[in-house]
Formats: structure tokens, C-alpha cells, sequence
């Protein structure tokens, strides 16, 4: 795959995010063995992959609102908790209809 042909999702995705993957491919995706490598626990390891994997899903859905993509990412990575969000991305989609 040529670096233009660099999918979304990858292109959106941190340094830290990248070294976590390669982290977890090269331990053979055992997070009991990321978590001994990063000096965590096992359910900090979870929770991390948990917020990559909506971080790579984010990604891949077509949004074309910046804004929208832009709380998606701040609920996905827990600057903004899911509810919130939500509210947020409902009021200005009602707002955008009123107008």
C-alpha cells in the first residue's frame, strides 16, 4: 500500500495510538502481555483498545460535519463523556434543521 493510499482511519490516528498497535501486533494481540510492556493493568490495557477500536470506527463512517466528527472524538477520547455528546451532536443537528 502506497502512503497515498493511507485509509482514513489510519491517517486519523496519533503516534501513541500507532505505537500501541504495533505494541499489540508484535505481542501477538495479548493484552496481558501490552500491559507488562507498558507497566499497567489489564483492564487499563482493555479500555484503551477499547477507545482505538471508536477511534478507528469514527474513521471509517462518512461524516461530512467537522463539527459532529469533532465531539465524536472528544466522547471517544473521554474529554467529553458519551452523553454529553450526544446531547451536543442532537441540539446542533436540530439547530441545523431550523434554519
Amino acid at each position: 500500500m502506497s502512503l497515498s493510499a493511507t485509509p482514513a482511519w489510519l491517517a486519523n490516528l496519533d503516534d501513541e495510538d500507532l505505537a500501541f498497535i504495533r505494541r499489540f501486533v508484535l505481542a501477538s494481540g495479548s493484552m496481558k502481555e501490552v500491559a507488562g510492556e507498558y507497566g499497567v493493568s489489564y483492564p487499563t490495557v482493555r479500555l484503551r483498545l477499547d477507545r482505538l477500536i471508536q477511534k478507528i470506527r469514527l474513521g471509517e463512517q462518512a461524516e461530512s460535519d467537522p463539527y459532529v466528527t469533532l465531539v465524536r472524538r472528544l466522547a471517544v477520547d473521554g474529554r467529553v463523556d458519551v452523553d454529553t455528546a450526544r446531547v451536543l451532536i442532537a441540539a446542533y443537528r436540530d439547530a441545523a434543521k431550523e434554519r
